[in-house]
């Protein structure tokens, strides 16, 4: 995983999108922003991202793939693989597939377990799983 600048990490839902930035060294992850859109037209959401790519200096993406438990491919990871294509199409940077199973349940187990109220935890779980898919393929 050589390069530099930062890597954005996404968590790929059918109504709301994930953020997460590396730092620069590219060694920790921490949740940014959930944009929000309305599961049927991507293109504001994908403008947002482009913005933060610039803003942030993201040179790699890696996008979480909504496999099903049983590994056949679902209706959310065949839009995640078209918004990944449509991704790469507009800002021209690397995007690394990573299965993301139950990443948004290892996420709620840690808000919950961090006490924090539920309709807090509704604003930042996209952003925790997008994390989670970025911290593990930092390593």
């Amino acid at each position: 995983m050589a390069g530099s600048g930062r890597v954005m990490g996404i968590d790929f839902g059918m109504r709301h999108i994930g953020v997460a930035l590396s730092d620069e060294l590219r060694i920790i992850a921490k949740g940014y922003e959930t944009v929000n859109w309305n599961g049927i037209d991507d293109e504001w959401a994908l403008n947002r991202i482009c913005e933060i790519i610039s803003e942030k200096n993201v040179t790699e993406i890696v996008l979480g793939q909504p496999k099903r438990t049983d590994g056949t491919e679902s209706e959310s990871e065949r839009k995640a693989l078209v918004f990944a294509d449509r991704l790469k199409e507009r800002c021209g940077l690397p995007i690394h597939l990573r299965d993301e199973r139950f990443t948004t349940v290892i996420a709620s187990r840690y808000l919950h377990d961090t006490n924090m109220k539920a309709k807090k935890q509704k604003k930042v779980i996209d952003q925790v799983a997008a994390e989670i898919i970025l911290q593990e393929f930092l390593g």
